[in-house]
């Protein structure tokens, strides 16, 4: 046993010698647009920390006014007002979005349709990972709620913004995760059989359905649609999980920071010439690999109806 410690110590020590080396391999792809964004309208959920926050950093920097939309408002001042200094833009505000409330996601969209006159950039960046089982104020599963009907319904109530600013873009965050996810339309709230970590994974493999079925509905819209996977990033997603808690620090020079996840969305907001790729599936700045599961048209369609009938709204 003190053989094996002894070695697993030396391990860990050699991967943080040779730390700053590994994190520029792991660092993925850099977003390289150069465009400025001046008198441009964004909302990124979940802005307050991590992902979101580097996002709505670095949009803020090229000149968009950036709406932070977040559960936490008094974490999302905090970010908003670093943010303003750090940018020396003003235009960086707050407003409530609690993804688990259809009440708060149609008061957030009600504000901000009588607040702004357009909406270039909506980056659905929200989500959770990991959690017991629990549901929503609507009683949908809280991955499934969250992750996808939550952002479903919002893109849906701000869709004819985006239409009347085009062009304009829609960024979903997925995960390479949705290679382990399935739409299970029997058991879509998790009541029969539930994990916690495939119910992650499912919520990913929706994700990547959404922005399919979507981009096939907005052709000729000028709103162009994207999914993303950030890569493997230290933030707050894992707190539900201990053991990912502990894997993501002792693995550390294999994880991405936030501004470093943060890239893949800013590449699928900003990129010129994207608009053919409407649809597809990005990683570290470029196209990357879909599961079968994500490339089924037929699953897309009917995952976009259920979606419309549990939230009780009419899209076509």
């Amino acid at each position: 046993m003190l053989a094996i410690l002894g070695l697993l110590t030396s391990f860990l020590s050699f991967l943080y010698v040779i730390a700053p080396s590994i994190r520029k391999f792991f660092a993925g792809g850099v977003c390289r647009s150069n465009v400025q964004l001046p008198g441009k309208v964004v909302v990124i959920t979940g802005a307050n920390t991590g992902i979101g926050k580097e996002t709505a950093r670095e949009l803020a920097r090229r000149g968009a006014r950036v709406y932070i939309a977040c559960r936490d408002v008094l974490k999302g001042e905090s970010a908003a007002s670093e943010i303003r200094a750090d940018t020396k833009n003003s235009q960086v505000l707050v407003r409530k979005l609690d993804l688990s409330d259809t009440k708060s996601i149609r008061a957030f969209a009600e504000g901000f349709l009588a607040e702004e006159k357009q909406l270039h950039i909506l980056i659905n960046n929200a989500g959770v990972m990991m959690c017991p089982y629990s549901k929503t104020a609507d009683g949908f599963e809280t991955h499934l709620g969250v992750n996808h009907l939550g952002h479903f319904l919002l893109t849906h109530l701000l869709l004819e913004r985006l239409k009347e600013s085009t062009p304009a873009r829609v960024v979903n965050l997925s995960s390479v995760a949705h290679h382990v996810g399935k739409i299970h339309f029997h058991d879509l709230q998790g009541e029969k059989r539930y994990s916690r970590g495939f119910a992650y994974c499912h919520s990913k493999l929706a994700n990547m359905l959404f922005t399919r079925e979507l981009a096939k509905r907005l052709q000729g819209t000028g709103v162009t649609t994207y999914a993303v996977h950030p890569g493997v990033v230290s933030s707050e997603l894992v707190r539900h999980s201990f053991l990912l808690c502990l894997l993501w620090r002792i693995f550390s020079p294999f994880v991405k920071s936030a501004r470093e996840g943060a890239q893949t969305s800013l590449h699928c907001a900003l990129a010129e010439g994207l608009e053919p790729l409407s649809g597809k599936y990005f990683s570290d700045c470029k196209r990357a690999w879909v599961s079968p599961r994500a490339r089924d048209n037929k699953t897309a369609e009917r995952l976009w109806n259920v979606s419309c009938e549990l939230l009780g709204i009419q899209w076509d």
